[in-house]
């Protein structure tokens, strides 16, 4: 029988914690000697300089012995950073096994679309979001899939290969801990739209005899400085240092141009190195893993060695600030051999970035899914059937209530029942009945476990009117809203998918007459459209809906105090 993730976790903390413990003792010990070792050369050198005791070189073996302790000291450094991420690592694992995850990961405010059709009516993003407690995403381009996939039903052949992939990564304790302590940045690195805005830019430098006269015109520069450092005849230096500054101004704007793209376009390329290096060392099983594996070396350099040469050029880039490069700049053409550079790796590999951020983001969305399957086991993937629409879902619960506050319920919607009527008195859970319905269904419709014992649904599309809201600032009442937004699930109900839709006390604040024969006719469109969904409402009135519609499979059924029973329909 396998350990509880929750063991596991406590385990590897203690070790991580212990490792840190280690790191701290070596840093303090190490400081001491260094400390020691340059006073001891400081005497030994005034020794050495004023009584004249022993030859100078000897404080070569200080100087080295210090050096190797400086190096030693960067690696004990770095290795208690890693440690410490590693500790942090595992105490958010912990967090989210016991519920106490909310406000300590990443919102994903940013993918809050305004006016979705389900985003914010099922926390989808936000403090104490389902983003939140999934997303372990290192990068960007991770939370940009992982949020396109909660925020879009994806194809059934997809979700089955994500299975597949998180089965995988889902015990794969060592490598997720790896892609976590990545990186010099703990929080979410890479910024892939300059990158990729910069990869798809056109060079504005010629390739062609230009870019090998530069590094010529360098050598012909130093070697004319000897020329003149050693016998006097500076007219070839000064000839050179003519012709390189009228390259220089000929091509200063597009240089420009090339430096400041250049400089915006790339923020941790270590990190984006680093996590590319990784994914390429891993053999992967799954069909998808192996898929996104081959994208990363299909093309005329691995992405991890080809980033690193751009993170290289990057950097040449950057040391043209230096002092002693501005007085060598001009003789060297060193501004415009790198200028060179940067759109030679552009022209050569530009058409592949886009490649390896795709696959870093789905890998990392992945790893996410993996993470929630580990540390939640007895949640199971759900399972796809086809025909008519029609959800099953056995005991099921909100992933973003604690588990000890979680009161799971049974959906039976499939056959004659097309819609669920549930009534019940304020507070009474209606409204919590119907995220836990549309949570789950994004999960499954993202590819990710699910908090049930056992879902079984169509392929669907999904809607919701449960946080509908009035607008100052569009001058928008909450009626024109919810209109609004019953008229984009209709539109939904028309696509491909059968719509899963989710009304919650629909039109509220119209009187009670109204209200029924509206709510009667919305549902009745929706159901004629194929769709099906639970409809809730406190108004015993409304319950007469299903009386009015027969042969529609509208059923009533009661909420009490969060308790939930549907009739059963054969």
């Amino acid at each position: 029988m396998p350990r509880p993730p929750s063991d596991e976790y406590e385990e590897r903390l203690k070790s991580r914690e212990s490792r840190v413990a280690h790191y701290d003792k070596l840093h303090i010990r190490i400081g001491n000697v260094r400390l020691w070792v340059a006073v001891v050369t400081a005497v030994a050198g005034w020794w050495s300089i004023r009584r004249h005791a022993f030859a100078p070189w000897w404080l070569l073996v200080p100087a080295v012995a210090f050096a190797a302790m400086v190096l030693y000291h960067a690696r004990v450094l770095r290795g208690r950073f890693c440690a410490q991420r590693a500790v942090a690592f595992y105490r958010n694992g912990l967090a989210r096994i016991q519920d106490r995850w909310a406000g300590n990961g990443r919102s994903g405010e940013r993918f809050d679309v305004p006016h979705h059709v389900y985003a914010a009516d099922l926390d989808l993003f936000g403090k104490g979001s389902l983003f939140e407690l999934l997303s372990t995403a290192r990068t960007r381009m991770g939370e940009d899939a992982l949020a396109h996939w909660l925020l879009s039903p994806s194809r059934i052949e997809d979700i089955r290969q994500r299975h597949g992939a998180v089965s995988e990564l889902r015990n794969q304790l060592d490598f997720r801990e790896e892609l976590a302590v990545l990186g010099e940045d703990s929080g979410v690195g890479i910024h892939p739209e300059a990158l990729l805005k910069w990869a798809a830019t056109p060079n504005r430098l010629n390739q062609g005899w230009m870019r090998w006269l530069a590094p010529l015109l360098a050598v012909l520069a130093v070697g004319s400085a000897l020329v003149w450092g050693l016998w006097g005849i500076g007219t070839p230096f000064l000839v050179v240092v003519v012709i390189e500054g009228f390259i220089t101004y000929f091509l200063s704007e597009h240089r420009t141009e090339i430096f400041y793209a250049t400089e915006q376009a790339f923020e941790n390329l270590d990190l984006l190195c680093a996590i590319l290096a990784r994914l390429e060392r891993e053999h992967f099983i799954a069909p998808r893993l192996q898929a996104l594996r081959r994208d990363l070396t299909s093309h005329n350099l691995e992405g991890s060695q080809a980033i690193a040469r751009l993170r290289t050029i990057v950097r040449f880039i950057e040391s043209r600030r230096n002092p002693i490069l501005r007085v060598l700049d001009a003789p060297l053409l060193y501004s415009v051999q790198v200028a060179f550079a940067a759109e030679a790796w552009r022209r050569a590999n530009g058409d592949a970035v886009r490649s390896w951020l795709n696959v870093t983001g789905e890998i990392e969305a992945i790893v996410s899914l993996a993470a929630y399957s580990y540390e939640h086991p007895s949640d199971p993937f759900p399972e796809f059937v086809d025909g008519p629409a029609s959800f099953l879902g056995e005991e099921l619960g909100h992933p973003l209530i604690p588990a000890a506050k979680c009161v799971r319920n049974s959906v039976r919607i499939c056959g004659e029942t097309r819609v669920l009527l549930v009534s019940g008195s304020n507070m009474s859970g209606k409204s919590t009945l119907l995220r836990t319905v549309g949570v789950n269904a994004v999960l499954a419709l993202a590819g990710a476990p699910v908090r049930a014992v056992r879902l079984r649904l169509s392929p669907l599309a999904l809607g919701a009117t449960l946080r509908v809201q009035d607008s100052l600032q569009e001058g928008r009442s909450r009626f024109y809203a919810e209109i609004r937004r019953i008229s984009q699930l209709v539109a939904l109900a028309r696509g491909p998918l059968p719509l899963l839709f989710l009304l919650d006390e629909i039109l509220h604040g119209t009187n009670s007459h109204d209200r029924r024969l509206g709510a009667a006719a919305i549902v009745r469109s929706l159901v004629r459209l194929g769709a099906i969904g639970l409809v809730t409402t406190h108004d015993l009135a409304l319950t007469q809906i299903a009386e009015e519609l027969p042969g529609r499979g509208l059923k009533n059924v009661e909420v009490n105090q969060q308790s939930f029973w549907i009739p059963d329909v054969g």
